[in-house]
């Protein structure tokens, strides 16, 4: 059981980068993780958190594994996890 965050890399709102925060276990695992760090529903998409830079270090040392972008995306799938946009 692991949550995981990718790197600060996405442009986005209020002028902040922004990260994915996903669980390679669990989407109950993913919203527990992210009540711990203050993170609001609304930023929920599908499999994932939006979290703003300054959440990242705070994600890691409650226990988030920081991992690439690629590791992230390919551990969401392998979990069976991952939930594109329908068409």
């Amino acid at each position: 059981m692991t949550v995981l965050i990718d790197p600060p890399q996405w442009p986005g709102p209020r002028g902040l980068m922004w990260s994915h925060l996903v669980s390679d276990h669990s989407l109950d695992e993913l919203h527990s993780f992210a009540g711990l760090l203050g993170v609001p529903g609304r930023a929920f998409d599908r499999d994932h958190y939006d979290v703003p830079e300054t959440v990242h270090a705070l994600a890691v040392s409650l226990g988030a594994q920081a991992v690439s972008s690629r590791e992230l995306l390919h551990r969401l799938i392998a979990a069976g996890l991952r939930h594109r946009k329908r068409r």
